[in-house]
């Protein structure tokens, strides 16, 4: 199993002076599931190197038995800070693709054209997408062949209005990922707030926030075993 991961290089919170990035938890978690599994993971973001990390995912609340093994993983840590450029890596290298969240990619993975054509080649190879949190938000703009939205008449998942809400950024996010899902023709559901919840429509995957990344990968990891079987 060869799987990429693409985070975000976006670090600003909007105007508001704060940082963001990716969350923590939502790439521990499914980084060492799959690893833990036997993939071979290669890390990718738009701009190369080191990813922003969202400086609240390090808060004493947000961790977990992910992020504290994350904390230990020295060679993890040097390979995070090396990411490869989004523009640099091709499909058909990889088996599947994982995006963490975070709210860094409502500002760059939404629109950048290299994640676009990514999503939309892995689409036409017939491989497995799974994006948590707000990283399925890099799903509205891929379109299929025939022009139309891939996520449209698929049954999908991601971060919530009232999960926006309960962290007080409804007013600073570019968009309200619920909403523009909807808009895209994606038949969206929610479980409840900050609870696991995991969305799977054929070969699209997504969870709902950061306690759904690690069931995330681990439905992805079924996924390309049952690939494998056939």
């Amino acid at each position: 199993m060869k799987i990429l991961i693409v985070l975000t290089s976006h670090s600003e919170l909007g105007d508001t002076g704060k940082k963001t990035g990716f969350w923590l938890e939502e790439f521990a978690a499914p980084y060492y599931e799959l690893a833990d599994a036997g993939a071979k993971i290669t890390l990718a973001s738009p701009k190369g190197g080191q990813p922003p990390i969202d400086p609240k995912s390090l808060e004493v609340g947000a961790q977990t038995e992910f992020t504290h093994r994350f904390d230990k993983d020295v060679m993890l840590q040097q390979k995070l800070a090396k990411t490869l450029k989004l523009s640099d890596v091709k499909a058909s290298d990889y088996d599947a693709v994982f995006y963490p969240g975070g709210h860094g990619p409502l500002w760059d993975l939404v629109n950048d054209p290299n994640s676009i054509a990514l999503l939309a080649t892995f689409s036409q190879q017939g491989k497995p997408m799974a994006l948590v949190c707000h990283a399925p938000c890099a799903l509205l703009k891929v379109k299929l062949p025939n022009g139309e939205a891939l996520i449209a008449g698929k049954r999908v998942t991601g971060f919530s209005d009232t999960e926006e809400a309960g962290v007080k950024l409804t007013k600073v996010v570019p968009l309200m990922l619920e909403d523009e899902l909807k808009k895209a023709g994606g038949i969206y559901s929610k479980g409840s707030d900050w609870g696991v919840y995991v969305q799977t429509d054929g070969l699209l995957i997504t969870g709902q926030n950061p306690a759904s990344s690690a069931e995330a990968a681990r439905v992805l990891v079924k996924m390309l075993r049952q690939e494998h079987r056939r």
